[in-house]
């Protein structure tokens, strides 16, 4: 399955990059009453990725679940192929933008068409799923851990090569045209290498009973959705779940994901739309060196949780993270050189351990008889995004001409929020344990 994560991340750091270009080139005429031409572009740039944010993170949520059903039922490739085919007509329809200049707008009916393939959340899901199925039990851990750092290096990779891509043939072409065309290829031998020459094993169909706790993303693009040895899409119960939930530990354990879910994903969606603007106004290669400064904290979040997790709780893990990105995120507002906002990106290395470790302690709170009620709870984060995303998006253009920073302060308070009820619950273990990432292993 490597080669299918490998290939597929590079695409979608050439869409990525592609994607941003263009919309700042389609915004750049835009015109807003008592707007200036530069506060303009940010509005029409911010409302076209508040819509587009809110459809990737709504309309898969059906989608994957029936696609993991499909998964559980015998179907394994299934949740991969049928994603990477929509996320295919998304490309080809960026494509066809460029080439006949079609209105920004298709790109809404196009995202709504892949994303009813079950999306990023359907397609990791189905990723580790047959890792864990293609392994052996003594194995898994490393082969799991291998493919998290591939796809974290492909991101890195292609983040860092996709700006310098986008202006090639520029003359000729069209700006951004080859970036496409480049991130099409690669998606299609992506899609082929998982219809054609992905095998999977027969015997590996089990007959436990399914649990819908880790198919959602709380994080976007965050592969840290790890299936039990049961290896279904839908994950069993874990054995450690208690008789009776701990509805204490359960309702801040949740409040505490809502905020960090809200603050980290309100800020990062605001973040592409700053970065392109005076004083920073970064050019394609700039914003591919941005990318790539993500993709490194992947990786410093992976290796820092291998580095603490036999000497901290799954609390301390939790607030650790929490402080990472609530200071990165605070000194952001007041970035004003590219200098500055490497050195503040850099203050985020443990951002991404929290999500996956307040997951892996609600499924330690919830029993097997309170799945229903679980998901109920989990997709609540996911809805949560039609009042935070549209409430960032607004905060960042009514203060773009006095403070465009505020959007991050206000990030950075939400985590510090957020922080409060994971300080008051109960930590699952003692220090020393095995910690969150045999948790992610395990499901």
């Amino acid at each position: 399955v490597e080669p299918t994560v490998v290939l597929q991340q590079l695409s979608s750091t050439f869409f990525d990059t592609a994607l941003l270009m263009v919309v700042k080139e389609r915004s750049a005429n835009a015109s807003y009453p008592d707007l200036s031409r530069g506060d303009s572009q940010q509005k029409a740039m911010s409302d076209f990725y508040m819509v587009y944010n809110l459809i990737v993170k709504l309309v898969p949520i059906l989608p994957a679940l029936l696609l993991a059903r499909l998964g559980d039922r015998g179907w394994r490739r299934a949740p991969i192929v049928v994603s990477l085919s929509g996320y295919l007509v998304a490309r080809v329809g960026l494509l066809l933008l460029l080439l006949f200049r079609l209105p920004l707008e298709v790109m809404f009916g196009l995202v709504v068409v892949f994303e009813l393939g079950g999306g990023y959340c359907a397609f990791w899901s189905g990723v580790m799923t047959l890792t864990s199925i293609g392994t052996a039990a003594e194995e898994r851990s490393k082969v799991i851990m291998g493919v998290e750092l591939l796809y974290g290096m492909a991101g890195l990779v292609g983040s860092l090569v996709s700006g310098h891509l986008y202006p090639l043939l520029s003359s000729s072409l069209g700006s951004g045209t080859l970036l496409v065309a480049a991130s099409i290829l690669l998606h299609v031998l992506s899609l082929l290498q998982a219809a054609v020459l992905l095998k999977v094993r027969a015997s590996a169909v089990t007959a436990r009973a399914p649990r819908i706790l880790d198919l959602f993303d709380v994080v976007k693009k965050s592969p840290t959705e790890v299936p039990e040895e049961g290896s279904r899409l839908l994950p069993p119960t874990s054995h450690d779940a208690p008789a009776r939930s701990n509805k204490v530990n359960v309702l801040l354990l949740l409040l505490a994901a809502m905020f960090y879910d809200a603050a980290v994903s309100g800020a990062v969606d605001i973040l592409g739309v700053f970065v392109v603007k005076e004083p920073l106004s970064w050019s394609a290669a700039q914003v591919g060196y941005g990318n790539a400064a993500g993709c490194m904290i992947f990786l410093t979040s992976f290796l820092g949780l291998l580095l603490f997790r036999r000497c901290m709780n799954d609390v301390a893990l939790i607030l650790l993270g929490m402080i990472s990105f609530a200071t990165g995120i605070f000194f952001m507002t007041f970035v004003t050189t590219t200098t500055t906002f490497y050195l503040v990106r850099s203050l985020n290395l443990f951002a991404l351990i929290p999500m996956p470790t307040i997951r892996s302690l609600l499924s330690k709170q919830v029993p097997s008889s309170s799945c229903g009620e679980f998901c109920a709870l989990t997709l609540a984060l996911k809805f949560a995004g039609l009042a935070y995303i549209p409430a960032f998006t607004q905060l960042y253009q009514r203060t773009l001409d006095w403070f465009p920073g505020l959007v991050f302060m206000l990030s950075s308070v939400l985590t510090v929020v957020g922080m409060i009820p994971v300080s008051l619950a109960s930590p699952s273990r003692p220090a020393g344990g095995e910690g969150a990432m045999s948790d992610w292993q395990k499901g």
